[in-house]
């Protein structure tokens, strides 16, 4: 490519006119060709061909500016990208076969729209604190190859009149212009149910705008919502989304597989009862267990040890049940 036809490439994606870059990025494929690079040329038009229509060409999250509050500018979301992401996450079969559907369809999303389908976009997450919901984010986000999106609601929130329902549209504006997983963890924050006693107009005007952004939402992205508290959401809620998953807590496979699959980068003594510790552990959320093996390693190397041994894990056990009960 040569270097004016590089430079008006980058003005135009710099300035967000879609149908400039489409203009261009043909330019480009026609220049490619003229130089006897019919390859080179063949597959940028594959590209460009595979990217869903009225959409920029630009790498999802890279180029645009993440949405700010007008009375501060301060951020609105905080972006994680895609190598910053947790996304090993232990499930039962069920649950991860609903996980994986919704990343099948996201990376199949070209072949359906050709059949008038739409792939699962809009989640909601809901479980008991732990059990691994803001994981289930990232995990959705790193097999989709979106940057991930969280809503800060410290800043979205204002006790100005309109000002979060203004807030709220710039976050979701974003998202529609440039492809990514926008994650709205504690979504009860905005969606209480509207018929809550205490409820007054302001609360309303948002849930219905939440509502309202969630059916008109059509980007390219995910919205992944989750929430601790079902029974406070509004009833309507869940009718806006594609896909409502139940996360629980991990039962005794899921321990076992969660202790190992912590504790996979040092040694552990083979004298070990797993599925006993996994019973004592019962009912725990996965948050605690990960916490659990990550204490019981650490125990190990202070002690000088190279493998950690069945001690380790029951003292670090020990430690928690205790904190659990202070609480």
């Amino acid at each position: 490519m040569n270097a004016t036809l590089m430079k008006r490439l980058f003005r135009v994606i710099q300035s967000g006119s879609n149908a400039d870059v489409d203009t261009l990025c043909r330019r480009v494929i026609e220049e490619e060709k003229k130089q006897g690079h019919g390859r080179v040329a063949k597959e940028l038009e594959r590209i460009l061909t595979d990217a869903p229509q009225g959409k920029a060409v630009p790498a999802p999250g890279t180029l645009q500016r993440l949405p700010t509050s007008r009375r501060d500018s301060a951020l609105l979301v905080l972006e994680i990208p895609v190598d910053k992401l947790r996304h090993q996450i232990v499930l039962p079969d069920v649950v991860e076969r609903r996980f994986h559907r919704i990343e099948r369809e996201f990376a199949a999303r070209t072949r359906l729209a050709k059949h008038g389908l739409k792939p699962r976009h809009r989640i909601l997450l809901y479980g008991p604190p732990g059990c691994g919901k803001s994981l289930g984010a990232e995990r959705l986000a790193w097999n989709t190859g979106l940057p991930l999106r969280k809503v800060r609601f410290d800043t979205l929130l204002s006790s100005y009149f309109g000002e979060t329902l203004a807030n709220l549209r710039k976050v979701f504006d974003a998202a529609q212009a440039s492809p990514c997983a926008l994650f709205l963890d504690e979504c009860d924050t905005l969606a209480r149910s509207r018929t809550e006693r205490n409820d007054v107009g302001e609360v309303t005007r948002i849930t219905n705008a939440l509502l309202e952004m969630l059916e008109g939402y059509s980007g390219d992205g995910l919205v992944i919502a989750a929430t601790n508290l079902d029974s406070a959401l509004d009833s309507a809620l869940f009718r806006r989304f594609d896909e409502v998953l139940k996360v629980p807590l991990p039962g005794i496979p899921e321990i076992c597989r969660l202790l190992e699959t912590t504790l996979s980068s040092i040694e552990t003594d083979s004298a070990i009862g797993w599925r006993e510790i996994a019973r004592a552990m019962d009912g725990m959320s996965g948050s605690d267990v990960v916490h659990v093996a990550q204490s019981a390693a650490k125990h190990c190397v202070l002690e000088g040890r190279r493998r950690v041994i069945d001690g380790d894990i029951r003292h670090a056990l020990a430690e928690v049940q205790e904190r659990h009960q202070a609480s």
